[in-house]
């Protein structure tokens, strides 16, 4: 007994309670979700899921009131149904990935697959593989290098889509097309006036806006009054700001568009082609409008969620059915986040997500009729929605005076003091943020004991123009400065143990880790990189950013001058470092290609860093195989408690032994 007491003082000594100090068991965090996406046909008479397998990723065509599997399609191996869409109330349009290696990440590859929803009719209609001579080819059908997306389902044409295309060349004008869902047969409809461009119809299905930028990265935005007479409505290089169009009213008179600010976040405006006339409709103190709400069965926008320290939804319209079904479903739903996802036709059925930080997401049915929400299923059902580690906003002002927000993730039945804790910062970098949302990770490195901080540095996205435009040529500076704040402010707050923290982060955030390290020596006690970029002027020679001029602009301008950059590039610095390393790297990977790491090991050895590397051959930009997340996952866990002490990962299961990564 006296033995248990002094063993449960040393724990709280160290900020570990006994439930944190047991081995985490990994099944449920590397275990892939049940489902990617799940679409409600226009009737509401089926679902269609895409679902995650060995080797590929299959569609699954249920009837919707009896889960009764009526159809499904499974392309061939190392290829997936990356995305699934209703385009009539019988046919499915389905995007394809494929994964360039046994084990690398599926990426897009622009082709278009259309099946019934019995899984009859099944054709590859357009993309590179698609061939003349293939059985049931039929004339008018074009076998070209090109890469297709669903750009208009056209609801009111059964027979008929709008499709986007990209010419398989180096920063080229795309088109729209009008294609036939049965035969394959494509009509053009317009070519786009400006590179790269995403087109938006109105609701006849009438082509109006193109959005794009050509090699030089300066966004343009044109809209079309008549056919192919296009008129610049927004350029970046004289305005700028970027504006995109999100849809239009239900009567076509009036265009919404997202405009971004001088300073603060962006707003939502109405837009009157005739007159000119600009109206702003929504904007949040803080955030810019993350995900656009529309009229269920409809694209006519009605809506915004902003995600900022809490997640709310804000309407055109307070007064409308659709904001009244919002709300009623919030008050229905406390504490979690509502989103109205798709719905029939008719208005009558509705597909509702419910999630939060520590709930992957539920999927429910609604009946207006009833306002009855049913629930069909969850994404990951073995996450523990109520036991889950708590997530909570933070605010901060860097040492300029910039504001910061982030998120804390304490671990389960912790008092958030005093504890070990592991930084975090995000990939990406330009334009990405973190949200508070539910993450895996971070639940896993809570459970295993740890405070997580996340903080969304300069040239993070969600808040504002300004925001994001103060990282120009800042990796390494400022933007790293930003992350030491934050790290110095946990402290400061007695959340975080200044002897017990480690910074570890994936692609940039690996670059950032690393930079942690050289820069504030005595801050860190370890760091962790995770397919990053380490060596910059490498950037503009390896990887696939660079493959395009728009990408070699990219890098300019937000990173410089490559003949600049080897004073922030972590390869040449490593002799800084004093605390231990992990690294670990794909060895396909096409953005961040494996010699970044092979060098960052090789500098860290030379200086006599202790370093430990992990290379993962078929895999890519990111762990994909189950096996290799484990294997990694086990690692990581055993590097961060040999500097923190926290727990480490519990043994496979029966199931999971003998899977060698």
């Amino acid at each position: 007994m006296k033995h248990a007491t002094v063993l449960a003082a040393l724990m709280a000594i160290c900020g570990v309670g006994g439930a944190e100090a047991a081995e985490v068991p990994l099944d449920g965090y590397v275990r892939r979700a049940e489902f990617n996406d799940i679409q409600l046909s226009p009737t509401g008479e089926y679902l269609a899921m895409t679902l995650p397998l060995d080797g590929a990723t299959a569609v699954a065509v249920l009837r919707t009131d009896t889960m009764e599997l009526v159809g499904n399609f499974r392309p061939p191996r190392n290829n997936h149904a990356a995305e699934v869409d209703w385009v009539s109330d019988t046919r499915l349009l389905i995007g394809l990935a494929e994964k360039w290696g046994p084990l690398d990440q599926p990426r897009p590859t622009g082709e278009l697959y259309a099946i019934d929803a019995n899984g009859k009719r099944g054709d590859l209609l357009v993309g590179y593989r698609a061939r003349p001579d293939e059985p049931g080819f039929v004339t008018g059908r074009v076998a070209e290098q090109v890469a297709a997306f669903l750009a208009d389902p056209l609801a009111a044409d059964e027979r008929n889509v709008l499709i986007s295309l990209w010419p398989f060349a180096n920063d080229t004008n795309t088109r729209l097309e009008r294609m036939d869902v049965i035969t394959g047969r494509r009509v053009l409809v317009s070519r786009s006036p400006v590179q790269r461009a995403t087109f938006t119809t109105d609701n006849q299905g009438e082509l109006r806006f193109a959005h794009g930028a050509a090699a030089d990265n300066v966004n343009k935005l044109y809209y079309r009054q008549d056919r192919d007479q296009w008129t610049l409505v927004n350029d970046e290089g004289s305005s700028h700001r970027i504006e995109r169009p999100i849809g239009f009213s239900a009567d076509n008179r009036l265009a919404y568009l997202v405009v971004e600010q001088a300073r603060g976040p962006d707003t939502v405006v109405s837009w009157d082609p005739v007159s000119g006339e600009r109206r702003t409709l929504l904007q949040d103190d803080t955030v810019d409008p993350t995900r656009v709400v529309y009229q269920p069965g409809t694209r006519v926008p009605v809506g915004i969620q902003f995600v900022g320290a809490v997640t709310r939804t804000a309407f055109f319209d307070e007064q409308s059915p659709t904001a009244s079904t919002q709300r009623r479903l919030e008050k229905a739903f406390p504490g979690q986040v509502v989103s109205l996802l798709t719905g029939t036709r008719d208005n009558a059925r509705l597909l509702v997500k419910v999630s939060s930080a520590t709930n992957p997401g539920d999927y429910f049915l609604y009946t207006t009729a009833t306002r009855n929400a049913a629930f069909l299923t969850s994404r990951h059902r073995w996450f523990d929605r109520d036991g889950g580690a708590s997530v909570r906003p933070v605010t901060l002002a860097a040492r300029d005076g910039l504001p910061l927000h982030g998120f804390l993730t304490l671990p389960r039945g912790s008092d958030g003091h005093n504890l070990p804790m592991v930084v975090v910062p995000h990939g990406g970098p330009i334009g990405v943020f973190d949200d508070g949302g539910f993450e895996r990770e971070n639940q896993l490195l809570a459970d295993a004991g740890y405070a997580v901080l996340q903080v969304n540095f300069r040239g993070s996205g969600n808040y504002g123009r300004a925001h994001t435009q103060a990282a120009a040529r800042q990796w390494g500076r400022a933007m790293q400065d930003d992350v030491t704040d934050a790290t110095r402010w946990a402290i400061s707050q007695g959340i975080a143990d200044s002897a017990r923290i480690c910074i570890y982060g994936a692609s940039y955030g690996a670059y950032s880790a690393m930079m942690g390290a050289v820069r504030e020596p005595g801050l860190y006690r370890c760091a962790a990189g995770y397919v990053g970029v380490y060596d910059l002027p490498l950037m503009f020679k390896r990887g696939d950013i660079q493959d395009r001029a728009s990408g070699v602009t990219y890098l300019q301008e937000w990173l410089g001058d490559p003949a600049t950059l080897a004073a922030v590039s972590p390869v040449n610095l490593a002799a800084s470092i004093k605390v231990p390393v992990l690294l670990a790297a794909g060895r396909e990977d096409l953005r961040a290609p494996v010699q970044h790491t092979e060098r960052m090991e090789a500098a860290l050895k030379q200086a006599g860093v202790p370093v430990e590397a992990l290379y993962y051959p078929r895999e890519g930009h990111g762990l994909y195989a189950e096996a290799n997340q484990r294997d990694y996952y086990s690692r990581l866990l055993a590097f961060l408690s040999r500097s923190l002490g926290g727990s480490t990962a519990a043994a496979a299961t029966s199931s999971e032994k003998g899977k060698a990564p």
